[in-house]
């Protein structure tokens, strides 16, 4: 079986890293789950998947997929009225509906910037307030507890 990681992290520790920067949360499915939850719970959500959505086109090689995958996006989050619109501005919005014709893998990149700004500065600290995160940090807490003090 393959090692993940050269030591050990409890579960403790995990959900304690999350707090340390934005990157580490997204990094761990745990973390985007709780992050992804709370956004919900905020009617927000449309950041994260945006974020995601854009790291996944970011890996796309293939120029047919390229294009199906940005007009998604693109419909998706950018358009006005869009589903999920995102809170981009004019400038960018305009830059990318302009480029959308013959996309680019780089053509979503200042849209993701601002949205990874966006929840760096505002979702992200108020997640680390939230009752969600508080409840997974005291639960596992507790479960830490129970594996090595038995009586509890």
């Amino acid at each position: 079986m393959p090692v993940k990681c050269c030591f050990y992290r409890s579960p403790t520790t995990e959900v304690m890293t999350w707090s340390e920067n934005m990157d580490t949360l997204l990094a761990n499915q745990a973390g985007l789950d709780a992050f992804r939850t709370f956004l919900k719970s905020e009617f927000s959500e449309e950041n994260v998947e945006f974020w995601l959505a854009c790291e996944d086109f970011k890996k796309t090689e293939c120029a047919e997929k390229i294009v199906s995958k940005a007009k998604r996006i693109y419909s998706e989050f950018i358009v006005a009225d869009a589903p999920k619109e995102i809170n981009i501005d004019f400038s960018t919005r305009d830059l990318i509906s302009k480029n959308i014709a013959e996309p680019t893998i780089k053509c979503f990149d200042e849209a993701q910037k601002l949205i990874y700004s966006l929840m760096a500065k505002d979702s992200f600290p108020r997640f680390l307030k939230s009752e969600i995160y508080k409840k997974l940090v005291t639960s596992q807490q507790v479960g830490s507890h129970k594996r090595w003090l038995p009586f509890l």
